[in-house]
């Protein structure tokens, strides 16, 4: 297994690991709520590659795509140092760590962009990524009480984070 940028040629795959990952519930968009097209997602991927300190990874093995991590760096000078990450493994891929792989290869990608600070936001009860997030290094700073409406619920989001050293 090996991770590497995605390129514009890797979406239609991309969407199918995608839609499997919200498949499960415990992502922002609900399971079918998103319509990805292979050119959106194509320009999307491109925009997202060329923003500074910022990207879009994918792991692979066999030319299959296993899991993706999104990283977007903010532009402001004060926030410069930070990025969020979002992140997704397929169903026949979790357990065997691809969440990992992704993790660390993204933690030394931030140390050399000079990202002092990633972060995320995890629904309450998805122990599992939780599990994954402290492992790698996350803590958890708060809750964003309410912040999820699932199946008529209204539903937490602890907010994590992890800080690097890269100098």
């Amino acid at each position: 297994m090996f991770v590497r940028k995605a390129i514009d040629k890797d979406a239609l795959k991309l969407i199918s690991v995608m839609t499997d990952a919200e498949e499960s519930g415990f992502m922002l968009f609900a399971p079918g709520e998103r319509r990805m097209e292979e050119a959106s997602l194509s320009k999307f991927i491109n925009s997202i590659n060329n923003a500074p300190k910022s990207g879009f990874f994918i792991a692979l093995e066999n030319e299959e795509i296993l899991g993706y991590l999104m990283i977007k760096s903010e532009n402001l000078s004060r926030t410069s140092h930070r990025a969020s990450i979002a992140i997704g493994v397929h169903s026949n891929s979790r357990g065997k760590g691809v969440g990992t792989k992704l993790f660390e290869y993204i933690t030394n990608w931030a140390k050399q962009e000079q990202i002092h600070r990633l972060e995320l936001t995890v629904i309450e009860n998805n122990e599992q990524a939780i599990h994954l997030y402290k492992k790698m290094g996350f803590e958890i700073e708060g809750i964003k009480k309410d912040s999820l409406q699932i199946n008529d619920s209204y539903v937490n989001e602890l907010y994590m984070s992890k800080l690097l050293q890269y100098r």
